[in-house]
Parts: structure tokens; C-alpha cells; sequence
């Protein structure tokens, strides 16, 4: 029998199953993932919250990203998002943490990080897993992509565990 459940419903029963807490530092996706997780009834029993940290002062201020790494590597990074993951982690005390950080478009991008360009961090206080993809398509669909890709690695990251 094919799954019609959608990928947050997924999720959910994960954490809910594990008994683990989740938070989102989102950047790119502007919230669409706290969004999502909670258009799922009680959703409450395992999301804490998301901080929206779309220009750096926010990631700096809210999520303890450090500075240096900022002008090292960019907002949109590696070092980044792993950082703003572990951050979140400690800022809503969640088992648990995703980040996003990207270039939604149509500009901000380069030839080194192109419009769709977005890194993914989860974090759960032992190990931060990043990674990146570049999607295609409009601000909205990126957005959109990069929302679900996230819950992906999320609960690729807690399989893996």
C-alpha cells in the first residue's frame, strides 16, 4: 500500500515514536518548516519553536553563530548552518535541531553559490550533520523545496542515529 501521508505527518510520528523534540532555525525558508510541522495535529508534543534568523545580526544575536564564520564562509554555508542548528538546539532546549540557509532568488547569487543554493544542518548535542543542495525554479519553489528537503534530512539524520 502506497503512504499518502505527507512528509511532516511522517516526521511527526517519528519524534512522537523516539519520544525527541525538534526546532527549527530557518533562514531561506522563512518559517515554512515550523509551518508545516504545525498544520499537524499535536504537534505540540514535539516541536518547541523556530527562530525566522534571515539577516546575520539574527543568527549572531539568537542563535550564537560566530562572526568570524559569517565573514569566512558566508551566511549561505557549511559552517553556517551547523552552527545556526546547534544554536537553535540550545536556544529551545529540543533533542533535536534543523537549519536552513540558502538564496531563495531570482538574485543574491553567484557562480560559487547559485540562486537555489541551500545548506541544511540537524544537530541533537553529539553530532551536527550538514549538507547541500541547489534547487531549481522560482523564490517560492525553492522555498518550497528546500521546506521538504529538510524534513528529509531530519529524519534521515535520526535513522542513521
Amino acid at each position: 500500500m502506497i503512504s499518502t501521508a505527507r512528509p511532516e505527518e511522517i516526521l511527526g510520528e517519528l519524534l512522537r515514536r523516539k519520544k525527541l523534540s525538534l526546532s527549527a532555525a530557518e533562514s531561506c525558508t522563512g518559517g515554512r518548516i515550523g509551518d508545516k510541522i504545525t498544520n499537524v495535529p499535536g504537534s505540540s508534543d514535539y516541536f518547541l519553536g523556530g527562530a525566522v534568523t534571515y539577516s546575520n545580526e539574527a543568527k549572531t544575536a539568537m542563535l550564537g553563530v560566530k562572526e568570524k564564520s559569517l565573514k569566512a564562509h558566508g551566511a549561505v554555508s557549511e559552517q553556517v548552518a551547523g552552527e545556526m542548528a546547534v544554536g537553535c538546539r540550545k536556544l529551545f532546549g529540543s533533542d533535536i535541531a534543523v537549519s536552513t540557509t540558502g538564496i531563495a532568488g531570482p538574485t543574491g547569487g553567484s557562480n560559487v553559490k547559485p540562486v537555489g543554493l541551500v545548506w541544511f544542518g540537524v544537530s541533537d548535542g553529539r553530532k551536527t550533520k550538514t549538507g547541500r543542495m541547489v534547487f531549481s525554479g522560482d523564490r517560492e519553489q525553492v522555498k518550497e523545496a528546500a521546506s521538504l528537503h529538510a524534513m528529509a534530512f531530519i529524519l534521515s539524520f535520526i535513522e542513521s542515529a
